[in-house]
């Protein structure tokens, strides 16, 4: 069966996720900080039939009530080629410039807090592809001052003989190495597997469906070497089940994309988020995606609100004992929130083998937004804009 506009890829409906139950990490900064996910988007069954090479800017601010936070400049290449008709090599390189304050607890900042890092990331893949299938194998490579991640992946797909139907695996693993200017530890390590299943099936003409189940298990040092007060298990098991669908609309020529995603860990976070673009062609090579997601999560149940030792006072919860060994964090990206992200993504094709690219997005934190748990409305709001800028040429 061939599939309309709907097959338009279903990954698109929001950025790689590797798990982080906070829109901080997932839905925002992480196209900035991280490397996408170990496990993404199964691969398409054919190999593409030109070479292509993509630039992209990122420029990330987000701020508090009279505070300005953090600030990410990231460029970055991607180089895409096709080997003898049946391989593919994929790589990237991005760099970010990052600058800033991030809270201690809560959302005190101090002159102690803020920060000046830079950041290299390069990846590699090597995809074979098959009449029913393919295979990808993948490293990365994140080095900055204090951080250093180095990880590799291996996934694939197989299709059903009319194409209809797909299954997706991957499984990934990263090694961390953690030293902190403050000298709270020294070598830390961390270890992450993650374990990807899905399956994507073509529905009608014009709908296309697609469930990916995620397990993530980290080990090793998960602590926030850079907030007080921040002593969490060194374990964490993750689950994330993710649906996306693709509808055609024959009437406007344009195509919708809905997702829901449900995560879960062992620090007791469940959250859910939800999203919503729409893809129009326009005259003259252009396109418009309007996109909105809302996400909802509870709190981790070893965070603490922002109320404070009469004693001993900030950061300190009341009946703090020192060098307790009682996990407890007063990071606000483990508290309860609720957040919606408000987007345009503007394209044009200059021509046949140029496009050009423009995408911006508004973020917005509120404890009291959370819809399930406990809402936390003693924190700060919480908001960030992101513009994207990309230009990409086949050859």
């Amino acid at each position: 069966m061939q599939l309309t506009a709907a097959s338009q890829s279903l990954n698109a409906t929001q950025p790689a996720d590797t798990g982080n139950p906070s829109p901080l990490g997932g839905a925002i900064l992480m196209a900035a900080l991280a490397l996408p996910g170990l496990i993404g988007a199964a691969h398409a069954d054919t190999p593409p039939e030109q070479g292509a090479i993509s630039l992209k800017y990122l420029d990330y601010h987000d701020w508090q009530p009279g505070l300005d936070r953090i600030a990410v400049s990231s460029p970055s290449i991607g180089v895409q080629t096709p080997i003898a008709d049946v391989w593919s090599l994929q790589g990237s390189v991005v760099s970010d410039s990052i600058s800033g304050a991030s809270p201690r607890y809560h959302t005190a900042i101090s002159g102690a807090s803020t920060m000046r890092d830079h950041r290299v990331a390069e990846d590699l893949s090597v995809s074979r592809y098959f009449p029913q299938g393919s295979l990808n194998a993948a490293v990365a490579h994140s080095g900055e001052d204090d951080y250093q991640s180095r990880s590799i992946s291996i996934g694939g797909s197989a299709s059903t003989a009319d194409k209809n139907t797909t299954a997706n695996f991957g499984l990934g693993v990263t090694n961390d190495t953690i030293n902190p200017v403050n000298l709270i530890v020294v070598d830390a390590k961390k270890h992450t597997l993650e374990l990807m299943a899905g399956v994507t099936q073509i529905l009608t003409q014009r709908d296309i469906v697609q469930l990916d189940i995620t397990h993530v298990a980290e080990q090793g040092y998960l602590s926030d070497p850079y907030k007080y007060v921040d002593n969490r298990p060194d374990e964490r098991s993750q689950n994330i089940l993710l649906l996306r669908w693709n509808h055609h609309l024959d009437s406007s020529g344009g195509t919708s994309r809905f997702s829901y995603r449900y995560y879960s860990d062992t620090y007791q976070i469940r959250a859910h988020t939800f999203g919503l673009e729409y893809v129009q062609p326009m005259p003259h090579g252009w396109i418009m995606t309007p996109s909105a997601r809302i996400y909802t999560q509870t709190a981790a149940g070893f965070y603490v609100n922002p109320v404070y030792d009469p004693t001993f006072g900030p950061p300190f919860p009341p009946g703090y004992v020192f060098g307790s060994a009682a996990y407890i964090t007063e990071d606000q990206r483990l508290s309860a929130f609720g957040a919606y992200t408000l987007g345009l993504k503007v394209e044009k094709q200059l021509t046949r083998d140029l496009r050009v690219d423009v995408k911006l997005e508004n973020y917005a934190q509120r404890g009291s937004w959370a819809l399930f748990g406990n809402a936390n409305r003693d924190l700060a709001p919480y908001y960030a804009r992101i513009i994207q800028v990309g230009l990409s040429k086949q050859w």
